[in-house]
């Protein structure tokens, strides 16, 4: 059975950091693309970062550059998302996404976890 499940999310405050993560099981890890998505109640998922298993390379949405960081540890099939200077517009739930690459929309993936909620909130 395919899972990802993520884990990590909470209330923090305005500026402060949380780390997310990603457990995958199921499916050949180092095959995929793991990617977060978040979403807000009304709007369509937004990409927010994104590890090539398979090499490394990482991406990151516009708005989230410089502030989160990705990474995977592929002996754990796990990836993180290092989220610092958390802002309001942070607020979301984020979702653990498995794709062939990176780039993907959130529909296109092939597999998706549960989500886990953020609120940045004083």
């Amino acid at each position: 059975e395919v899972q990802l499940v993520e884990s990590g999310g909470g209330l923090v405050q305005p500026g402060g950091s949380l780390r997310l993560s990603c457990a995958a099981s199921g499916f050949t890890f180092d095959d995929y693309a793991i990617g977060w998505f978040r979403q807000t109640p009304g709007k369509e998922p937004e990409g927010v970062s994104c590890i090539s298993s398979s090499d490394g390379r990482t991406y990151y949405g516009d708005s989230v550059k410089g502030r989160f960081t990705i990474s995977s540890n592929n002996a754990k099939n796990a990836v993180y998302l290092q989220m610092n200077s958390l802002k309001p517009e942070d607020t979301a739930v984020y979702y653990c996404t498995a794709g062939l690459v990176c780039g993907l929309g959130f529909d296109e993936s092939d597999y998706w976890g549960q989500g886990t909620q953020v609120t940045v909130s004083s």
